[in-house]
């Protein structure tokens, strides 16, 4: 890791979050494709199960030289591990069952300016003019292309039983993305791997009453490959990456670049699906993109 400290890519804020937030938006989309043979809790289960076990071969001897810090600072680990690892993603995983990806990327939008509210609340971070603008020509970047260019189809859309995983999803990663900031020194993949072990048994009690009460992960070599996925890339990868940007721009930064979800989505449906590219689409992209260049200025720190 001293290594990776030391590269241009490791210090790149801007690169490292706009890589988590499209293996998550991957994410998402694989969730809903393979709602029926993998189950919500399942896949939250065992995407961390097996991430804890990959990232154990490369973080154990770490966790054991900072085994102290983590005892003394029990509270906020767990807090951590709660809000980001074990709620957030059965949450997700949970909503997909009953709701489509577009709602979920919909209420995601929502968590920079939650991010915002939560960081002066907790922290008493004043909000900034050129900080607030960012997040709202962003924030309108995203609805304009959810609503293909009209911001009238807000109307159209409901609040369904799916969606209410979703917004207290995004209410646990704003937290969790605000409370990294209390976050102890440590190795970061000693921090990774500690709130993935957590994390995966604050699941363990609900997979296993998913597992027998309700129905069973379906395993063949699409669910396989699919844990596979998000095991490495949204999990392992993007944690790290996410972790690290918010260490190098803050909470409030790091938050806006969610925003960014509608705009992998688009890009992903027209190179794999063939679906059609709109001038909403290219509008709604300037405005986010144009977001968070205004957020990357020195002034809105």
């Amino acid at each position: 890791m001293k290594i990776l400290n030391r590269t241009n890519f490791f210090n790149n804020a801007y690169l490292l979050l706009a890589l988590a937030v499209l293996f998550w938006a991957i994410n998402f989309v694989l969730a809903r494709y393979m709602r029926a043979e993998i189950p919500p809790v399942a896949l939250a289960f065992w995407r961390w199960a097996l991430a804890s076990l990959i990232l154990s071969a490369f973080a154990f001897k770490n966790l054991k030289k900072d085994w102290q810090i983590v005892k003394n600072n029990f509270g906020i680990i767990f807090a951590l591990s709660a809000l980001g690892v074990a709620a957030f993603n059965t949450l997700i995983y949970s909503g997909m069952q009953y709701s489509v990806a577009i709602n979920a990327i919909l209420l995601q939008s929502v968590m920079p300016v939650m991010v915002v509210i939560l960081s002066f609340l907790f922290f008493k971070q004043k909000f900034k003019p050129l900080q607030i603008l960012a997040v709202a020509i962003s924030l309108s970047g995203a609805i304009f292309i959810i609503t293909q260019g009209n911001f009238a189809n807000l109307l159209a859309l409901s609040i369904n039983y799916g969606d209410r995983f979703f917004i207290l999803a995004v209410l646990c990663y704003a937290l969790y993305t605000v409370l990294l900031q209390k976050r102890p020194a440590m190795h970061p993949l000693s921090f990774l791997l500690i709130t993935f072990i957590i994390g995966t048994s604050l699941i363990l009690p609900f997979y296993i009453y998913e597992h027998f009460a309700i129905r069973a992960i379906k395993f063949n070599s699409a669910s396989i490959i699919s844990i596979l996925y998000v095991a490495i890339f949204p999990s392992i990868i993007s944690y790290l990456f996410y972790n690290r940007g918010v260490d190098l721009i803050g909470a409030n930064k790091a938050a806006l670049f969610s925003h960014l979800m509608p705009v992998y989505g688009t890009i992903l449906s027209v190179l794999v699906l063939a679906e059609s590219f709109f001038s909403y689409h290219l509008i709604g992209i300037a405005l986010i993109l144009f977001g968070i260049l205004l957020i990357s200025k020195k002034s809105s720190r």
